[in-house]
């Protein structure tokens, strides 16, 4: 494919541009290195709900404190990321992602070790910071190493992170659990892993950025003010939806699947595998498809094209449940980079804002519907969830507001 041509009276590349990003000749590398890295945050972060079953039997938790664990895990990463973002947009900051994933390591130990409710409040909230301080900038990086196929650099970035929160179950079944919640500090390797490959991006951030290269001023979106507030409010709602249903199968698809099939703690871990690998090749798909088609039509795809199958869910067998939570996953996960890409053609020049604003307004709705939802499994039943957040992907029918970005997708 070729990279886009750069007019003669633009003014110089900008950090995040796509020139900057084909002149080097190791961009591939660094996105592989930063993807890996999301893939290693991303395992360590999901051990936290992957142990739920853990740690409601150690401390005799209900699905409200759960929900609360969650909730402080996903507010501590959606209030700061936007910060993250907008100030790095300033001044690029090379080295914030070995800081990050250090608070990450911090909060792991912790909860290998936490004595009471409060300390896991604690861990969560370490780990959310760790969360907060390494999506914007390394979301950033991952744009300034595309060659110019955003879509492409951001599912390849996001990938990382899904297929890290697809393993997490397996690792909390074959090491957590049959060695107890202290097991969580051997995972602790893999935070100095990510610090030493986060380190490296560092050093090669720092020679292609300088303070003053982020205020550059980018090329004016073309699209009237008034529309792109109205496009990013529908944005927002359908990561409101995308985000509600996915925290519903994320965090509770094992006590459902225990409650209503009667399935052991092990089996139920093994199935969220299947649809959170479901989820990973879906995002790896959403991002080229979003290049060649256009942001828009993965946007619609992806979240009112879950419906059908939603609906059917809570209303199927244990093979159907498990096929339909595969089929799920791969539709629904396809939106994420396309919506950010498509963010950032409506925001041009604000990568870390963009980045920080979604990623955060992701994580606070996915902790606002983990505290939710769970008052709602202990008052109505597990059940009851699946039945209501059914409906959740009509949301998608939004999309229609949004205007048409393919040409400036291919410009």
């Amino acid at each position: 494919m070729n990279a886009p041509s750069v007019a003669v009276d633009t003014p110089p590349p900008s950090p995040e541009s796509p020139v900057a990003a084909a002149a080097s000749g190791t961009a591939l590398g660094v996105l592989a290195t930063v993807s890996l890295s999301h893939f290693l945050n991303d395992l360590i972060q999901s051990l936290l709900p992957s142990i739920y079953p853990i740690l409601k039997s150690n401390y005799a938790l209900d699905f409200g404190q759960i929900g609360l664990l969650t909730f402080t895990y996903q507010v501590t990463a959606s209030l700061l990321q936007p910060l993250v973002g907008t100030y790095t947009d300033r001044r690029p900051l090379a080295f914030s992602l070995p800081i990050g994933m250090s608070f990450t390591l911090f909060g792991l130990l912790l909860l290998s070790r936490a004595a009471s409710f409060p300390m896991l409040l604690l861990s969560a909230a370490l780990i959310g910071t760790g969360s907060s301080i390494f999506h914007p900038e390394s979301s950033r990086i991952a744009r300034l190493a595309s060659g110019g196929r955003h879509g492409f650099a951001q599912s390849v970035f996001q990938v990382g992170g899904n297929l890290g929160s697809a393993l997490g179950p397996l690792l909390a079944a074959f090491v957590i659990l049959p060695h107890g919640q202290g097991a969580l500090a051997w995972v602790s390797v893999l935070a100095f892993v990510g610090i030493a490959l986060l380190t490296r991006v560092g050093f090669w951030y720092a020679t292609r950025v300088k303070p003053k290269a982020a205020r550059i001023a980018a090329a004016a979106s073309n699209v009237p003010r008034q529309r792109v507030l109205v496009a990013i409010a529908v944005l927002l709602a359908l990561i409101f939806s995308k985000y509600f249903y996915l925290i519903s199968l994320s965090n509770y698809y094992t006590f459902y699947l225990m409650e209503k099939f009667h399935l052991d703690t092990g089996d139920a871990q093994i199935h969220l595998f299947y649809f959170l690998g479901a989820v990973a090749a879906g995002t790896l798909a959403g991002g080229p498809i979003g290049d060649r088609v256009g942001r828009k039509w993965v946007i619609w795809v992806s979240i009112l094209g879950v419906l059908p199958f939603s609906l059917l869910l809570p209303h199927a067998n244990l093979f159907w449940t498990s096929v339909l939570s595969v089929v799920i996953g791969l539709i629904l996960s396809s939106a994420f980079s396309a919506i950010l890409v498509y963010a950032t053609e409506l925001l041009p020049g604000n990568v870390g804002m963009v980045a920080g604003m979604f990623f955060g307004f992701a994580f606070g709705m996915g902790g606002i519907a983990a505290a939710v939802l769970g008052e709602v499994a202990d008052h109505r039943g597990i059940e009851y969830v699946y039945r209501i957040c059914a409906w959740l992907p009509a949301i998608g029918l939004l999309t229609v507001f949004l205007p048409n970005l393919h040409r400036r997708d291919h410009a």
